[in-house]
């Protein structure tokens, strides 16, 4: 016992050295070169703010509001707004991939650069694998600026920088906010990449932005300032000095790549909300929105629990007295989540979840910590759905909720409240949004919103979703055929004995804070 007692000694010991040591010959860079920056007020003599200035006159105090629910009008309204950018665009992401939505909005961005409006890019480190060459040679050019979010100190192979820095790269900026002159903003679950956005033939993403003008805007912009000139933002070029810094081809004015064959295939570029909202067919939704967000020191594990965005989220939704409908790809409530759902159930409040299928999710672990609550989810009282690998919709589903897309795995954030108020966002239930993760969203005073996602859980769930049911203490998931007619599973529907076995070890496993 005393020489195991040793040798664990000395392996702690050795290993404490090695992360010294990697520590002390790979340091993060100095910050104190940084030039710090803040976002351009919004200004009328821009196309998007002259075009807004009569509507936000109109409404003062106010901000105006439309959801982006599908992928390729998401992608549309980001590439429009982009290309009629005439001062700033300020772009903050968790995932940007370097595939075609990637590099499209990447080309755009440039192109924006060309023009004379001030690009800043801030990227979280963890979603940009293999990106360093291209970020350094937009760094480079003229009015672009890229920062990544808590870097690894190791730029081949990032994950070895989860082995020397772990508890600082465990802690991930998800935020997501597509900020255009000062006068418009995207915010939302969706990151930047093909499954996000409805491209190719992979397995899509179902998710909800919603594009927003108005006093919330300025208040985005400061938030993104508060990320840009954080601790933990550090300029490309610092991070990785040795990258090559020549454009790509498909990045120089006048070059051509296949993705740009995309444009031609998207109607949806003039005839998105963005488009659509430019040339005046439809008007923004005025009322009161929220900007809730993590402050950037989360990141750092810095952050005292009253400045996290889940307790000021928490104190402005106030008592839920009717019904709360839950979206979330990612579910693990944990010990206060439960806590939480079980007193409102208590209090008469009807409650309706819907999260991702073993099949249908990305991350089976996260999934074998929601599995852990179903039982005691379904014993309080809530309804719970799980959504199909690939739903089929009748005709007239809606998009609103995610759940009108052929598509196959949930990745959105959102929750309506009363039918008054709903929240959109990149927070997802789960402890690493709670502790880990900087997430934000808006709270906004929508009752058509609200009115949308609830008619779209009761209308459109199941057909898309499975219904999860306690029958005689055992586990069913009741499955609605086209025709109308139900079938009753015993087990995780779609998922083989592997699948299932690997859940349960998974559940075994004390990681659930990590989740």
């Amino acid at each position: 016992m005393l020489s195991l007692l040793k040798w664990l000694l000395g392996v702690s010991a050795s290993l404490g050295l090695l992360i010294v040591s990697a520590r002390l010959l790979l340091p993060l860079p100095d910050l104190q070169a940084r030039t710090p920056s803040t976002a351009i007020p919004l200004s009328k003599e821009t196309a998007w703010g002259r075009g807004l200035a009569a509507s936000v006159r109109d409404h003062p105090e106010k901000s105006g509001v439309l959801p982006l629910a599908t992928g390729h009008e998401a992608l549309a309204s980001r590439l429009l707004l982009t290309a009629q950018a005439e001062r700033s665009l300020d772009v903050q992401y968790y995932i940007w991939h370097d595939d075609v939505s990637g590099r499209l909005l990447l080309r755009a961005l440039a192109d924006a650069a060309r023009r004379g409006v001030r690009v800043r890019l801030l990227l979280d480190d963890n979603g940009v694998s293999g990106m360093d060459a291209t970020l350094a040679a937009l760094n480079a050019q003229d009015d672009f600026e890229v920062r990544l979010f808590n870097p690894s100190r190791v730029r081949r192979l990032k994950l070895a920088g989860f082995v020397f820095d772990f508890f600082r790269m465990n802690r991930r900026m998800h935020n997501k906010a597509f900020i255009v002159d000062g006068a418009a903003a995207i915010i939302g679950g969706r990151n930047v990449g093909d499954e996000y956005f409805s491209i190719g033939e992979q397995n899509y993403f179902l998710d909800l932005d919603v594009l927003a003008a108005g006093t919330v805007v300025p208040e985005t912009a400061a938030n993104f300032d508060r990320y840009w000139n954080s601790q933990s933002a550090y300029p490309i070029d610092a991070v990785a000095p040795n990258a090559d810094r020549r454009l790509p081809d498909w990045l120089t004015e006048g070059g051509t790549s296949p993705e740009a064959e995309w444009l031609k295939r998207m109607p949806e570029l003039e005839e998105s909300v963005a488009g659509r909202l430019n040339s005046g067919d439809i008007t923004l939704e005025w009322t009161d929105v929220r900007l809730f967000s993590d402050p950037p020191s989360k990141g750092l594990g810095r952050a005292k629990p009253g400045e996290l965005m889940i307790s000021q989220l928490g104190s402005a939704l106030g008592p839920v007295r009717k019904r709360l409908d839950v979206i979330s790809a990612y579910f693990v409530p944990g010990k206060g989540g439960m806590d939480y759902f079980k007193s409102i159930r208590n209090s008469g409040t009807a409650v309706t979840i819907l999260t991702n299928a073993l099949k249908s999710t990305d991350v089976a672990m996260v999934h074998a910590g929601y599995s852990k609550y179903r039982r005691r989810l379904l014993k309080a009282g809530i309804a719970l759905y799980e959504l199909k690998p690939r739903p089929g919709l009748p005709d007239g589903a809606s998009e609103l909720s995610a759940t009108g897309s052929s598509g196959s795995s949930l990745h959105a954030k959102t929750l309506s409240v009363d039918g008054q108020r709903v929240f959109v966002g990149s927070f997802n239930f789960d402890p690493r949004s709670v502790h880990l993760n900087c997430e934000m969203g808006f709270l906004i005073e929508s009752a058509s919103m609200a009115r949308r996602i609830h008619e779209a859980f009761t209308r459109d769930l199941a057909h898309s979703a499975y219904r999860v049911e306690l029958q005689n203490g055992e586990l069913r998931w009741i499955e609605t055929g086209p025709d109308g007619t139900t079938t009753a599973l015993d087990t995780e529907p779609g998922a083989s004995l592997t699948d299932r076995i690997m859940v349960t070890v998974f559940g075994w496993l004390p990681i659930e804070w990590l989740l």
